[in-house]
Parts: structure tokens; C-alpha cells; sequence
């Protein structure tokens, strides 16, 4: 059992940015109040009790209980799972915000050591659940309705049965696991403390990968080489790194028999094979119409020959550089999501009011941003790094998406609030897609929505296109692994292999971009995790469309979807809107959202 934070991204002191507003920081307090609260050291002690209880009361007789026994034993289950979770929630959370503090990463590995060494013992748990018969759940499942409420967590555990291995072997992973934590804190440390000098300014890598988005090419240029410079001096750390993690994994998937790399995420995002393969294959099949297309539009506005990767991002001439305040971002996201029920507006207000969001850019603090959900008898906290960028005020819509997807999916409790990776998506994308349509319904001209368009079209492109390419680079690297040592050249070699198929050939690729796979987290935290992206926006895409035929009703249907958190298969979850992800056709219909906006694009240079 893993109770660390989602790999995604205590407040360092800051003076802030003065020229965003006040910007806000996390108050812990909610969860601990420092690591001296007597609350803590309570909670470490209450956790190291109760889990010797929990298995000396439950090992070995699960198959005798009968089901308001079952019931409460899953009742314990979850409590242990809470109090786990709120201590590595404070500890991480603490620690992803100044990540070369030496003593909050001291804490947070002594935390981690601590809860692994406390909840081994439960580890025959789930390998109880699975030895369990089918009728015999059944039957409790039958005699009580509040036990039965959990058979979906059931059946995800039980998903995994084919892969278990013995007590002891599952007992050793287990305690092994700080081992794999170890080298993503070293991943973490090494990203944070890494400086770039662009302009003659030292910058961390969040700054200046925003330089990329500079209206000045020479500024993008300079940005770009820069990191090019940096990661190459760093590779063989970086390449370490991710050999390590995908050997230790090939050796788990070759113990367990499991049979593809990417088996063990699809079991935890229950999601069946076929449909992700159905979701890469219509995203592979429209890198012509989607990104191709785009890009070569793009291409032309910027008055190039050729694009360099330094221009993915950059503004359009016709942009102007503009900065938005704290307080403005607040407003446009807080009114898109009033606007589509008061109650997204009532939901989200909390979290800039009582310290639920960390926004500033600091030093040591990771990149990125990130929700998370922490316990269901707590909240979320939400991280940024805002910089005033335009796409900064998506970034807010995005994340506030998440956290209302998790305050409304806590009250399914601690096993059936987490959703997959597939569907925690969707009310982050959805929410952006909100705000998007708010602010181009607000568009004072033709030029202003040909910019908001093309925003929009880059962020999907990067949301779909790109997360799909990522993909299937992981794919490609846990493949080659499994045959042998990877250098860094072999590395670089699997990573340039994707970029000219998605980008398109308007591109040309500088010395040193073939190094840019080192800093993606998620290579790292969480293999496979980012065909999640292009799941949620397809998804999303297709449910925004039944949300403009015949919006009557939907909102209601919306939040009963947010509010069955990991209760309902992706099935269930969209039968209601008269979807069905496992249909090839659905793909197609939420791509078409992007090529009809390109079309539009189009349109405009005639």
C-alpha cells in the first residue's frame, strides 16, 4: 500500500509576485499544525496500534466473517487508510513545496519509513480479499446493503488477483517500496535544484520553461538551448534514474506475469486494454488533421520557413503580451463556473478563502501544478506556479476542476472516493472548457478569437497529441529495457522517435531537444499515466458536445457523476449522457471537437 501523495506536485516564505496580486499559500493547519503537533506524534502512535490490532483480529479469518462482520472490518480498513493518508498528505505536501529543504525531506522519508513499517502487517489484507470465492462474497454482498456498497473497491482489488504473488513475496514488495520512493525524491531534488541562465538571470526550470511561451523569439530561443544545456549535463543522472524505475518494474511485471508493461495501469484505471489501444489508435490516425494541420497554420503566422520546437508555444504576432492578475483569474474562472450551476461557484470559493491554494513561483518548489485530495474528513489543496500567463488562468480552471471533483466524491468515503486516473480527469478538463467558452463568448473581436481559438487548439493538441506521444515513447522505453541497459543516446533515441510523427513536418529539431523526455514527472511517479490526459479530454470533449445539443438536465447528471467519485465503472458513468468509451466512435467524436475548431481556424485566413 502506497499512502504518499499523487506524484504531482507549508509554504517556503516568499514576498510573492508583486505584479499578480496577493498571491495565495497553503495553510497546513487543517491537516497538522507542524511537525511538533502533539496530533502527529498521536496519529503515528494511534496508526502503529491499530494496524498490529487490525491484523492480529483479522489475518487469517476474513472467510468466516459474515458480512456486518465484513462490514466492520472494511470500516477499520478505511480509518487506518485515513489517518495513513493525512500524515503523508501534510508530510508531502510540505515537502513538494520546497523540495531542496533538507529537513522537510527528512521528515517526509521518516514518514514514509514509519507508515510502511506500521502497515506491513495489513498487508494479507487484499491477498485475503482475493482468496475469497465469488459466491461467498455474493452471498454477503446479498445479506448487507451497506457492505455491498463496496463491492466495486472489490472488484478493483480483485482485478488484481491473477498477478498476486505469495504472503511473503507481497510482504517484501511491500517493505521494499521506500527503496522506488528513494529515487523519485531523487528525480524531485534534482529537477528543483537545477538553474538555467537566461538573459543573464538565474531561473528555475518552471521560469524558465515559461520563457517559451515569449512573445520575443530570441527570448524562446535562448530558453530553449538553455534547457538543452542543463538537461544535457544532467542525463546520466536523469537516465539512471528512469532505468532503475523501469527495471525495478519490469522485474514486478515478470514476477506477478503480468503480460505488457502497461498492464498494471490499466488495472488500476479500470480500463480495459482495448479501449485505451481504441483511444491511442484514433489519436495516431488524426496527428494529420490535429497537430500536422495546426502546426503548418501556425507555421505561416509566424512568418517561418520552418518552425523550430522553440515555437510550439509561442504567442501568435497578433497576441498581445498580457499579464492577469490573481484577482482577475479568480474572476473569469469563478464566474465560467457560476455561470454553468451556482453550485461549481459555492463549491470552488473555499479553496481560494482558506489557504487550499499555493500559487506563487518559489524557490525549490517543485513545477508543475497539481489537486490533491488529501482524506475525505479533511480537503484538497491545490498547487500552481502562476505567472500571469493566459494559459496560467486555464491551469486554475483546471486544477479547481479537480477539486471539486474531490470534495463532492468524498462522501463515498475513503475506498470509493479515489477515481481512476481516466475519469479524474474529466471536471478538471470540463472546468477548463468552461472557462474557455466564457472568455471567447467574450471575444471583442475577430482577431481576439482567432488567438483564444489557437490558445485553446494548443492546449488540446497538448493535452491529446501530445500526452498520446508521451505514451507511446513510455511504451517504447520500457520495451527496450527489458532488453537490456539504456544509455542516454538510446533514451534520446526513443524520445525523438515520437516527436516528428506528432508534431508534423512543419518542425525542425534543434541539438539537444532530444534530451527534453528528462523532465516530465510522470515518467518517473507514475508510468502510463498520461494516455490519462487524452482519455479525460476525449471524454470531456464528447460530454461538452452533449452538453451543447440538450442541456436540460445536464447539470444534474454532471454532478451525480462528479459525486460517484470511484463507485461507478466509465460505463456506468456516462450511460446517462448515451456515451460509451469502449465504442471506437466515441474517440472520433471527441477529436472532431478539435479539427472543427482548426477548421474555423482555416476559415479565418480566407
Amino acid at each position: 500500500m502506497n499512502y504518499s501523495p499523487a506524484p504531482v506536485f507549508d509554504a517556503n516564505p516568499s514576498a510573492g509576485n508583486n505584479n499578480l496580486g496577493d498571491l495565495p499559500e497553503w495553510d497546513l493547519r487543517d491537516l497538522y499544525l507542524g511537525e511538533d503537533d502533539p496530533k502527529l506524534a498521536s496519529d503515528f502512535a494511534w496508526l502503529e496500534k491499530e494496524c498490529a490490532a487490525f491484523a492480529s483480529d483479522y489475518q487469517g479469518k476474513l472467510a468466516a466473517l459474515d458480512a456486518t462482520a465484513m462490514l466492520g472490518c472494511i470500516q477499520r480498513n478505511e480509518k487506518i487508510n485515513s489517518v495513513a493518508g493525512r500524515i503523508m498528505s501534510f508530510a508531502g505536501l510540505r515537502y513538494y513545496q520546497f523540495t531542496t529543504d533538507g529537513g522537510r525531506a527528512k521528515f517526509l522519508s521518516d514518514a514514509q519509513e514509519k507508515v510502511t513499517n506500521f502497515t506491513t502487517p495489513l498487508v494479507f489484507f487484499t491477498l485475503e480479499i482475493n482468496r475469497l470465492e465469488d459466491d461467498h462474497l455474493d452471498k454477503l454482498y446479498a445479506e448487507n446493503a451497506d457492505f455491498a456498497r463496496y463491492k466495486p473497491a472489490f472488484e478493483r482489488i480483485r482485478a488484481f488477483k491473477p498477478y498476486q504473488l505469495s504472503d511473503e513475496m507481497e510482504t517484501f514488495l511491500h517493505d521494499l517500496g521506500v527503496v522506488g520512493d528513494a529515487w523519485e525524491k531523487l528525480f524531485d531534488e534534482t529537477i528543483a535544484g537545477l538553474e538555467f541562465t537566461v538573459d543573464g538571470d538565474v531561473h528555475n526550470i518552471e521560469g524558465t520553461l515559461n520563457f517559451l511561451t515569449e512573445q520575443d523569439r530570441s527570448k524562446r530561443q535562448e530558453a530553449a538551448e538553455e534547457l538543452a544545456r542543463v538537461f544535457g549535463e544532467n542525463i546520466k543522472t536523469f537516465a539512471r534514474v528512469h532505468n532503475t524505475q523501469a527495471k525495478e518494474k519490469e522485474i514486478l511485471d515478470r514476477w506477478r506475469k503480468m503480460p505488457t508493461a502497461q498492464t498494471g495501469r490499466h488495472l488500476s484505471n479500470h480500463v480495459e486494454p482495448e479501449v485505451v489501444d481504441a483511444l491511442r489508435n484514433a489519436v495516431v490516425n488524426a496527428y494529420p488533421k490535429l497537430s500536422h494541420r495546426y502546426y503548418e497554420l501556425k507555421r505561416k503566422w509566424l512568418g517561418l520557413d520552418r518552425m523550430q520546437v522553440w515555437d510550439r508555444n509561442a504567442p501568435l504576432p497578433m497576441e498581445s503580451t498580457r499579464i492577469v492578475s490573481w484577482d482577475d483569474a479568480q474572476n473569469i474562472v469563478m464566474s465560467a463556473y457560476g455561470a454553468f450551476d451556482p453550485r461549481m461557484a459555492d463549491l470552488a470559493q473555499p479553496f481560494f478563502e482558506k489557504g487550499w491554494i499555493d500559487a506563487p513561483v518559489k524557490p525549490g518548489k517543485a513545477p508543475g501544478a497539481f489537486a490533491h485530495p488529501t482524506v475525505v474528513d479533511a480537503h484538497p489543496y491545490v498547487m500552481l506556479n502562476y505567472l500571469g500567463k493566459p494559459r496560467d488562468v486555464m491551469t486554475l480552471a483546471h486544477e479547481l476542476g479537480h477539486g471539486v471533483h474531490q470534495v463532492l466524491a468524498a462522501g463515498q468515503g475513503e475506498m470509493l472516493s479515489s477515481t481512476p486516473l481516466t475519469l479524474a480527469e474529466t471536471a478538471s478538463v470540463f472546468g477548463e472548457m468552461l472557462t474557455f467558452r466564457k472568455m471567447l463568448d467574450g471575444a471583442k473581436d475577430q482577431a481576439e478569437r482567432k488567438v483564444m481559438l489557437a490558445g485553446k487548439v494548443e492546449d488540446m493538441i497538448n493535452t491529446v497529441v501530445r500526452q498520446i506521444a508521451f505514451y507511446d515513447f513510455e511504451c517504447k522505453l520500457h520495451a527496450a529495457r527489458r532488453e537490456g541497459e539504456l544509455t542516454p543516446d538510446d533514451i534520446n533515441a526513443l524520445w525523438m522517435s515520437v516527436q516528428a510523427q506528432s508534431l508534423g513536418p512543419a518542425f525542425d529539431f534543434m541539438p539537444g531537444y532530444e534530451t527534453f523526455w528528462a523532465y516530465i514527472p510522470h515518467f518517473v511517479h507514475s508510468p502510463f499515466y498520461v494516455y490519462a490526459y487524452a482519455f479525460g479530454d476525449g471524454l470531456v470533449n464528447a460530454l461538452y458536445a452533449v452538453y451543447q445539443e440538450n442541456p436540460e438536465g445536464f447539470q444534474e447528471k454532471y454532478f451525480d457523476m462528479l459525486k460517484a467519485g470511484g463507485s461507478k465503472h466509465h460505463k456506468d458513468l456516462l450511460a446517462p449522457f448515451g456515451l460509451d468509451a469502449s465504442d471506437p466512435k466515441f474517440w472520433d467524436k471527441g477529436l472532431s471537437m478539435i479539427s472543427d475548431m482548426i477548421d474555423e481556424l482555416e476559415a479565418m485566413e480566407d
